[in-house]
């Protein structure tokens, strides 16, 4: 059972138009027309947290809401999932982070949960509510979070500097996809259905493709900076995203495709069957061609990316939280959530609503 969401949104509002304004000397040296971030995208704004702000502040926030909403006890909370790209070091994980921020604020995790990250780039806390029903099926656990929280700011500034330094047409369709980066924090409850509620989203199944030839088609990472010292010492790193959007789109499709037919077989649905789909947002031009390829209408498809951006792992969670605060997921709907991520990976889960 999906007992509850939770979800934070970054407070600072940055339009399209003011990114533009930041690139305004690429947009000159390459002859780019003003507006055009917003007609490749769909994407009019994103949020970003205050300068500082931690993603283990995010996903506490988040998780708080969830236990609120769920009405879950936290000593109930038998594993507790991080599954964002952003993460506060290499190690401990950051969900040990979060499950002492939760315990600072009164909500004591018991110290037999099992605490522990998953990384798979947007797919995490798909993957992370997969983990738990598992757990909840096999009996390990009778109740279980997964939390994520992203952050854009940093990359997003690094990439405007990268293509005023270096004002070429290749950086800038690379760095596209990075330009629509927004930052949120989720946190998804589930449990065995032991705990006196009778009237929750119940996870149906799951199903999984992998496309990882593909795997360089979307990166985000670390690399030695070119102005690195020589002669043996170690040299400056600095992080970088890269993307190509015109592949991703065309490998994604067909990615998504697949895990489609093989979504609706598992599920034992036809495509009139699904009565509402929550995508993955990454913007206008891959949910137009997916819904069209999967014989989807747009009505009956839940969108948040042109004012929350690409969250990234939060993006698809906090949007079907908003599908169902505003009534747009309904009691007795089959819902498809419908995730793709870099790898390529895509994964499908199917909910009696």
């Amino acid at each position: 059972m999906v007992e509850g969401f939770g979800y934070e949104l970054a407070p600072c509002i940055v339009s399209s138009d003011e990114l533009e304004e930041r690139l305004a000397p690429v947009y000159e040296k390459l002859h780019i027309q003003p507006g055009q971030l917003f007609q490749m995208t769909g994407i009019r704004e994103r949020r970003y947290w205050n300068p500082g702000y931690s993603v283990t502040e995010g996903a506490t926030a988040a998780a708080t809401q969830a236990l609120r909403d769920s009405k879950m006890p936290a000593e109930a909370i038998d594993a507790l999932i991080y599954a964002g790209v952003c993460r506060e070091h290499f190690e401990p994980a950051t969900a040990c982070h979060v499950a002492a921020a939760l315990g600072r604020d009164g909500h004591i995790i018991d110290p037999s949960a099992h605490v522990y990250d998953i990384s798979n780039a947007c797919l995490g806390v798909l993957n992370g509510i997969l983990d738990l029903a598992n757990r909840i099926e096999l009996g390990q656990i009778r109740a279980g979070m997964v939390v994520s929280c992203e952050t854009a700011r940093d990359i997003v500034d690094t990439t405007i500097t990268r293509l005023t330094n270096n004002p070429v047409m290749h950086e800038f369709k690379t760095a596209i996809a990075t330009l629509t980066g927004g930052s949120a924090a989720v946190t998804v409850v589930l449990s065995d259905g032991s705990f006196g509620r009778s009237d929750r989203p119940r996870l149906r199944g799951a199903v999984v493709e992998t496309a990882p030839e593909h795997h360089m088609l979307c990166r985000w990472g670390i690399e030695p900076h070119p102005s690195g010292h020589a002669n043996g010492a170690e040299a400056a790193l600095r992080e970088f995203a890269s993307t190509d959007a015109a592949a991703v789109l065309e490998h994604g499709v067909a990615l998504g495709a697949r895990t489609w037919d093989k979504f609706l077989a598992e599920m034992e649905w036809s495509v009139e069957d699904v009565d509402r789909t929550v995508c993955h947002q990454v913007g206008s031009a891959h949910r137009d061609v997916m819904l069209r390829t999967m014989g989807l209408s747009r009505e009956h498809d839940f969108a948040t990316y042109e004012y929350l951006g690409n969250t990234g792992t939060a993006a698809l969670p906090v949007a079907t939280a908003l599908a169902h605060e505003r009534g747009f997921l309904e009691p007795g709907h089959r819902v498809g959530l419908l995730g793709i991520g870099s790898g390529l990976n895509c994964m499908m889960l199917g909910v009696d609503w």
